[in-house]
């Protein structure tokens, strides 16, 4: 796989990263590091999957997934879909906001529709700010956030949303 192949198969997952607010803005220029056990590029399909204990680092921002799949479509669209137990994600905020993080059993990314989603037991934290529910979808592009609890996202326990937003100082 050549590097110019891997930034471009892996700019959706960097995008899916910085999911809640302004990612460090300098991470963008620095080196994209991927490790996992097991890797493959299909060029004919436009696929990119990397497989077991995957780990995606660019700057700060720190990506671990059980598998990572990437797809592009004719009109160079990306879709990312990782997966784990959980899928865990963290970056560092412009302007000494702190750090974001979170986590979701899956994590899907569209650029067409720069469409983020969380789902199963998806968690999103920057600093003393929470959200919590069976799903979160970010539009990257109307900064609309939507949490949803088990009950709405289909599931049978009903368990609701949490969000805990902290005062302003």
């Amino acid at each position: 796989m050549t590097r110019k192949t891997l930034k471009t198969a892996f700019c959706a997952v960097l995008i899916a990263a910085a999911v809640p607010a302004a990612a460090l803005e300098s991470d963008r220029s620095k080196p994209i590091e991927i490790e996992a056990d097991q890797g493959s590029l299909d060029q004919a399909n436009q696929v990119t999957t990397f497989s077991g204990n995957v780990i995606i680092k660019q700057g700060t921002l720190n990506i671990r997934a059980g598998s990572v799949r990437v797809s592009r479509d004719n009109n160079g669209q990306q879709l990312m879909n990782a997966n784990g137990s959980p899928v865990r994600f963290s970056q560092t905020l412009d302007g000494n906001k702190g750090t974001v993080a979170g986590q979701a059993n899956q994590v899907e990314y569209s650029s067409a529709t720069g469409v983020v989603k969380l789902t199963g037991n998806a968690k999103v934290q920057r600093g003393g700010d929470r959200a919590e529910g069976a799903s979160i979808v970010y539009n990257t592009r109307t900064e609309v956030y939507t949490v949803s609890g088990s009950k709405a996202a289909g599931g049978r326990s009903g368990k609701r949303v949490t969000v805990v937003i902290q005062p302003n100082q």
